[in-house]
């Protein structure tokens, strides 16, 4: 980087004046340290993003007469919580233990089956030539276009010629490869993966598998680790098909909250807590995978 003076001896006065600027704490150079107003606002963020789950925890620390007669029944959580959170484990009226296995099983092995397939689908489209690619791929996008719900019947006329009602599978295998996925990845890699990487593979006797896998893959990782995340998160919250194709005895955490509702009478104390014992696990998912999502975040930008 050029210094102040040799840019007012090349450049004239006003140059060096910005350039100074952008070196200094109050320009927009790679040097700038964030001001007050800058962590200010991303403590407001943080607040209103928070807020909610507090909220929710609130409610559940309370009860339902407190809850009825105020909008904010108390400002700090109590111990309370931990019998509603109990109480929500031992209920009867489902396995909450098993409808968390379930969530967990469907949500694991759904991510793992949308990056691999996702990947290599991108890794196709991105870097294979074959006549109809585009037009392929355009259809492919064109699917998202669909609402899920159009779907369900064909869905669950086929679930049930299979004999799969009331099973996991048949929330597993209608989710094992996304539209959305296969976007992403072809994007991603056709801009992080060079040409040059793959005939270098394949000139060294690779062949197309093993180029993928020792190439392509390590390639996509950050761009790989935001869609496992992303589907994690959308198959954890999935109630819509699950709440059709499985029972109370089989369920998933989305459906447990819905039946914490009465027919007559709904203990909103017991729904939060059950909604909170619900987002606690995406909480911990969000703390262990948030560094390898700013990664893939930032590394996508600068090479998009």
């Amino acid at each position: 980087m050029s210094s102040v003076p040799m840019t007012a001896q090349t450049a004239g006065k006003g140059a060096a004046r910005a350039a100074a600027r952008r070196q200094g704490n109050g320009g927009f150079g790679s040097n700038r340290r964030p001001r007050w107003l800058t962590y200010t606002i991303l403590g407001i963020v943080v607040l209103v993003s928070i807020a909610p789950l507090y909220y929710t925890l609130l409610l559940g620390s309370s009860d339902q007469t407190t809850i009825s007669q105020h909008v904010i029944p108390q400002w700090l959580p109590d111990a309370i919580i931990f019998d509603r959170f109990r109480a929500v484990i031992d209920n009867g009226s489902f396995d909450f233990m098993r409808a968390l296995s379930n969530s967990v099983i469907i949500s694991v092995v759904t991510s793992l089956s949308v990056v691999l397939f996702s990947t290599l689908a991108g890794f196709s489209f991105a870097k294979l030539r074959f006549k109809g690619r585009r037009g392929l791929l355009v259809f492919v996008i064109a699917t998202t276009a669909v609402p899920t719900q159009l779907g369900v019947i064909p869905l669950w006329i086929i679930v049930s010629d299979l004999g799969w009602q009331n099973q996991i599978q048949a929330v597993i295998v209608p989710a094992l490869v996304s539209a959305f996925g296969v976007f992403w990845m072809t994007q991603y890699l056709e801009s992080a993966l060079p040409y040059e990487l793959i005939e270098a593979a394949r000139v060294d006797g690779a062949s197309m598998i093993r180029t993928f896998w020792s190439v392509a893959l390590p390639a996509a990782r950050p761009a790989a680790a935001m869609l496992a995340l992303f589907t994690f998160i959308q198959q954890w919250t999935n109630f819509f098909w699950p709440s059709i194709v499985l029972s109370q005895d089989n369920a998933t955490l989305p459906v447990v909250v819905k039946l914490l509702q009465g027919s007559f009478h709904t203990d909103y104390s017991l729904v939060m807590a059950g909604v909170f014992l619900t987002t606690a696990p995406l909480i911990i998912v969000f703390i262990l995978a948030g560094r390898q999502l700013v990664a893939g975040i930032m590394q996508g930008a600068v090479k998009g």
